[in-house]
């Protein structure tokens, strides 16, 4: 049970409630007055003449007799058919992270468990293609794309993708089996098991949170890439960050901003529940490591 002189509040603690109060504001204002905005009319979330009619509604009442509507949903999901975007997303950040996943944790555990000095430079010219900018590699890819025909489709931009990631989840899943003694392997060797099965029945196992980690890290690469989507994909493929770019139009061509309001709202939300169902497994997997004994 807390003492008096623990729960007693001073200066310092509300010095530290008070900045986290506000960082929380600043972090979480965004999305919120988008979130707002979303069932309000363009006139209203964009007016330059008093910013206060994004909170009443002023021109949203007189065009609708509310001062909320759902104009910008319907006319993204129905109208554009923004679930389409979602399906695509859907598909490729599934393949991304399962394939992700597959080989970073087949070649993580290959790299931490062997004692070649080829691993150290396998591991270093993976983190330098890491490094590059993605528009750099997606320039290289273009030409054979098209002379090939196969641009435009999910499985190529998937490719690319894993391509771009798999860097990423080596060096995650190596430091992971790095803090994972061999002791284990070798105990479950000499019980029967062969190193596929050590490594699937009791190192697995024992690192699972830092798979999860590694996944939602790749999940949040695929669902949120612009360029490697943008550049590879046609429009009948495209997926919710380039399909939400093109609501918003062009110099010459007015956009559709607040279907692109809405969609920003309905890309964003799944991403808050997501961290919040996975915040333990993230947790464990950024500190995980094994007790050595």
């Amino acid at each position: 049970m807390a003492t008096a002189s623990e729960t007693r509040m001073t200066p310092a603690k509300a010095v530290s409630f008070a900045m986290v109060g506000l960082w929380l504001f600043i972090a979480a204002f965004p999305f919120l007055w988008t979130f707002w905005g979303s069932f309000k009319v363009q006139a209203d979330f964009f007016s330059k003449a008093d910013w206060t009619n994004a909170l009443w509604g002023t021109q949203t009442i007189a065009e609708t007799g509310s001062p909320f509507t759902g104009q910008g949903y319907f006319g993204a999901w129905v109208i554009e058919e923004f679930w389409q975007n979602v399906i695509n997303s859907g598909i490729v950040v599934v393949f991304t992270v399962i394939i992700s996943l597959t080989f970073g944790t087949l070649g993580g555990y290959a790299l931490a468990r062997s004692g070649f000095r080829y691993a150290f430079w396998l591991l270093i010219a993976a983190l330098v293609f890491r490094a590059m900018p993605h528009i750099t590699l997606v320039s290289g890819y273009l030409l054979p794309f098209f002379e090939w025909n196969i641009w435009g489709h999910l499985p190529t931009t998937i490719i690319v993708l894993v391509a771009i990631n798999q860097p990423f989840t080596l060096w995650m899943l190596h430091s992971f089996f790095l803090n994972i003694p061999k002791d284990m392997d070798e105990s479950a060797m000499v019980d029967g098991c062969t190193r596929f099965q050590a490594f699937w029945h009791v190192i697995v196992p024992v690192m699972w949170p830092g798979v999860i980690t590694t996944g939602l890290f790749s999940f949040l690469l695929a669902y949120n890439d612009f360029t490697v989507t943008a550049m590879l994909l046609s429009a009948e493929n495209e997926t919710m960050i380039p399909a939400i770019n093109s609501f918003l139009g062009t110099t010459q061509v007015e956009g559709k901003v607040m279907y692109a309001v809405a969609a920003v709202v309905s890309a964003t939300a799944p991403l808050f529940v997501l961290i919040l169902f996975f915040q333990r497994q993230i947790v464990s997997g950024l500190t995980a490591g094994a007790v050595k004994g």
